[in-house]
C-alpha cells in the first residue's frame, strides 16, 4: 500500500499531536475546598513504587568510626517514574517500627521505697529481637496520603531496626537523624542502596517540600527535626508529643511516672526501643544507658539539670521555622497536655504559623483529617487555602462531642478566661470549703499518707484522714475552665522528704461508661517540697517546719456542669504516679497560706454567679 507524501506528513503531525496531548494530560494532584483530593490514578497500591535505602548522617553514635546511616523506606505513585512527576513528602520517623522489648513490671524501677532514698537496682529486659521484612519499614499513613498526591517516607530512628547508631531518648542524634533524611529529600545529603555500600540513591521525585507527623514518640521526632531549622521541613503535625523528658518523668522536682507505666524512667524507655544491630548494643549500653543516662537522670533527687535541659525541646526552638499544628488530649495522663501547650505558646511568640487541637480523651488522637489535609495542602503543595489566616487558632472538642467536630476558639487558653482565687475553709477529716472570700484564721489540718488508697477512693470518701479536700458550693450554672490552674501551698512534713499530690475534681464522682475515662478529674499536679526554692536544687526539709511552694497543674478546657462541686484534694502519695513510701508520713497544711487559682471564662463575676 502506498502512502502519498502529503498524507504521510499529515499522519506524522497527527501522531505528534496525540503524543503531545498525552504528555499534556500528565497525572497531577487535585484540590477542592483547600484540600488535596483522592486521585484514582494515584490510588492503585499495585502500581505504587516501594523501595528502601540508607541515608548518611553527620554523626557516629555507635562507636564504629563511621557516620551512622538511617534506614529509610519510600512509597510513591508510579507516575513519579513514568511521568517524571515530583511530589511533596509526608515523613514519619519512629523508634518502634522494628519491635520493642518486654515492657512488664519486672523491668521497671521498683517504686516501693522512701522519697529521696537510693532505689533498688533495676533489672534490664532481654534484648529486643528486630522484626520486619525489607523494604517496608511501616505502612502507616500510606493509604491516607499517597492517593492524595504525596510520597510517604518512613525511617527508623538511631539504634533501632536497621538504622545505625545508639538510641539516646531525646539526645541530639534523634534530632539530626530526621534532619539528614530531609536533607536527602532536598538533595543535600547522600542516600545509599545498602547499609555499608557506595551505590547512591537520589530523591529525584521529591519537590523538596516535607511535612512530618506521628503520635507519641513518633510525634516527638517531628518537633525534634523542626528544632534544627532544616530547610525543606515546611510543616509538622505532632500528636501527643513528648516535648520534654523531664516533664515526662519528673514533676516539679518529684520522681513521677507517666500514667499507666508505674516505675518507668528514661533508661527503661531506652531498653524498650533498642532494636538495633546486636553487635553494637554493648557499646550503646555502656556509653548511653549505663554512662550518660545513669549519671544524668538522678532518680534520688529529681532535680532539673543539664541532662534534662538537653532533652527539653522548648530550649531548642530558636531555629524552628516549620508551621505547627499540634494535637493533644486533656485526659492524656501518659504524655500530659502541658507537652503540647508549652511548645504551641512558644511557637506563637516566635511568629510561627500555629494552631492547636485539643480533645477530651486520653493518649493520642489526631486532628480531623480535613484539618491535617488543609495544613499539608497549604504548606507542602502551596495551595492558598487560607488556613494559616484563620481567626480561630484553637479547636477544642467539647464534652460528648465527636472528635471530628471540634469547637473553634480564637486561642487557647480562651481569651475570655481570667484567674480566680479560691480560699480554703477547714473541715477535715470530712470535706472543707472552697470559697471566693478569704476567711482568715482557718488554722491547720493534717493528713496521713497511705499509698494503699487510690486517688479516686480518697476523692470519694466522705471521711478519711488520708487526704484533705475542699469543695465549692453546688454550682447553679455551668463553669467553663480554660487554661492552667495553679496552687500556692503552705505545708509542713513530718519527714525530710515526701510526695505532694494535688487533684482538682468535679463531685459527685461519676464514671463515663461510654469513654471509660474518669471525667471527674479536672486536672492534677505533683511536686517535691524539697524543690520549693528551685527546680535545680533540692534540700531536705526540716520536719515540722512550714514551706511555701507554688506550682501549676496540667492545662485543661472543661465545662463543669450545673449541679456539680469543684473540689481541691491535697494528699501525699499517688499510687498511679509517685513512689510508694511506707504509710505514715504526715503533711500539715496551713489553710490561710494556701490558695487555688483557676482560669474561669468570664472571670470572677461568672464564678460568683455560679456559686451564689
Amino acid at each position: 500500500m502506498k502512502i502519498l507524501k502529503s498524507n504521510y506528513f499529515f499522519i506524522l503531525w497527527l501522531a505528534s499531536f496525540a503524543i503531545t496531548t498525552v504528555h499534556a494530560q500528565k497525572t497531577k494532584p487535585v484540590f477542592k475546598d483547600g484540600e488535596a483530593q483522592i486521585v484514582e490514578a494515584f490510588n492503585n497500591p499495585d502500581q505504587w513504587i516501594i523501595h528502601d535505602l540508607w541515608v548518611e548522617t553527620e554523626f557516629d553514635t555507635d562507636g564504629d568510626g563511621q557516620k551512622d546511616r538511617m534506614h529509610v523506606d519510600v512509597t510513591r505513585p508510579h507516575q513519579t517514574d513514568t511521568e517524571g512527576l515530583k511530589l511533596p513528602v509526608v515523613y514519619v520517623s519512629s523508634p518502634y517500627f522494628a519491635g520493642v522489648a518486654n515492657g512488664s513490671d519486672e523491668y521497671m524501677w521498683n517504686v516501693k521505697h522512701e522519697v529521696g532514698a537510693v532505689p533498688p537496682k533495676r533489672v534490664h529486659p532481654p534484648e529486643v529481637k528486630r522484626v520486619g521484612v525489607r523494604p517496608v519499614i511501616s505502612k502507616s499513613h500510606i493509604k491516607t496520603w499517597v492517593p492524595r498526591g504525596y510520597i510517604v517516607v518512613h525511617s527508623s530512628s538511631p539504634g533501632t531496626g536497621l538504622s545505625d547508631g545508639s538510641p539516646t531518648v531525646g539526645g541530639k542524634n534523634e534530632s539530626l537523624a530526621p534532619k539528614a533524611v530531609i536533607d536527602w529529600l532536598c538533595g543535600r545529603a547522600k542516600g545509599y542502596t545498602s547499609r555499608t555500600g557506595k551505590e547512591e540513591v537520589k530523591a529525584y521525585w521529591s519537590t523538596g517540600k516535607v511535612g512530618m507527623t506521628g503520635t507519641s514518640y513518633n510525634g516527638t521526632l517531628p518537633l525534634a527535626a523542626a528544632t534544627t531549622g532544616v530547610k525543606g521541613l515546611e510543616a509538622i503535625i505532632p500528636i501527643a508529643p513528648n516535648t520534654s523528658y523531664y516533664h515526662y518523668y519528673r514533676s516539679n522536682g518529684l520522681i513521677r511516672s507517666p500514667g499507666g507505666y508505674l516505675g518507668e524512667d528514661i533508661d527503661v524507655l531506652y531498653d524498650f526501643i533498642h532494636s538495633g544491630e546486636e553487635s553494637k548494643r554493648a557499646y550503646s549500653n555502656r556509653v548511653i544507658r549505663d554512662g550518660e543516662m545513669a549519671k544524668g537522670m538522678d532518680r534520688i533527687k529529681g532535680d532539673y539539670n543539664d541532662f534534662w535541659f538537653g532533652r527539653d525541646y522548648l530550649n531548642q526552638m530558636e531555629p524552628m521555622r516549620a508551621a505547627l499544628l499540634m494535637s493533644h488530649g486533656f485526659n492524656d495522663w501518659n504524655v500530659m497536655p502541658e507537652h503540647s501547650y508549652r511548645i504551641y505558646k512558644k511557637a506563637q511568640e516566635m511568629g510561627i504559623p500555629s494552631m492547636i487541637y485539643y480533645h477530651q480523651n486520653g493518649h493520642g488522637g489526631p486532628p480531623p483529617i480535613s484539618m491535617m489535609n488543609k495544613w499539608f495542602t497549604k504548606f507542602l503543595h502551596g495551595v492558598d487555602n487560607g488556613i494559616e489566616k484563620e481567626e480561630n487558632k484553637a479547636w477544642i472538642v467539647r464534652e460528648n462531642d465527636k472528635q471530628s467536630q471540634p469547637t473553634p476558639y480564637k486561642n487557647y487558653p480562651n481569651p475570655k478566661a481570667q484567674p480566680v482565687n479560691l480560699y480554703l475553709k477547714s473541715g477535715a477529716p470530712q470535706r472543707g470549703g472552697l470559697h471566693l472570700n478569704d476567711e482568715k484564721n482557718q488554722g491547720q489540718e493534717t493528713l496521713v499518707d497511705n499509698v494503699s488508697f487510690s486517688g479516686s477512693a480518697l476523692a470519694n470518701a466522705e471521711y478519711t484522714n488520708h487526704r484533705l479536700i475542699y469543695v465549692t458550693p453546688e454550682l447553679k450554672s455551668d463553669v467553663h475552665i480554660s487554661g492552667i490552674a495553679s496552687v500556692k501551698v503552705k505545708v509542713a512534713s513530718s519527714k525530710p522528704a515526701a510526695n505532694l499530690s494535688v487533684w482538682l475534681v468535679s463531685l459527685p464522682w461519676e464514671k463515663n461508661r461510654r469513654t471509660k475515662i474518669t471525667d471527674n478529674i479536672i486536672t492534677r499536679g505533683w511536686a517535691d517540697l524539697q524543690n520549693h526554692k528551685s527546680l535545680k536544687e533540692s534540700k531536705p526539709l526540716n520536719p515540722g517546719q512550714f514551706y511555701e511552694m507554688s506550682f501549676e497543674l496540667q492545662p485543661d478546657d472543661q465545662i463543669i456542669r450545673k449541679g456539680q462541686q469543684i473540689g481541691l484534694m491535697i494528699f501525699s502519695s499517688d499510687r498511679e504516679f509517685t513512689l510508694w513510701p511506707t504509710p505514715g508520713t504526715e503533711l500539715t497544711i496551713d489553710l490561710d497560706g494556701t490558695i487555688l487559682t483557676i482560669p474561669v471564662v468570664g472571670g470572677k463575676i461568672a464564678f460568683e454567679n455560679a456559686v451564689e
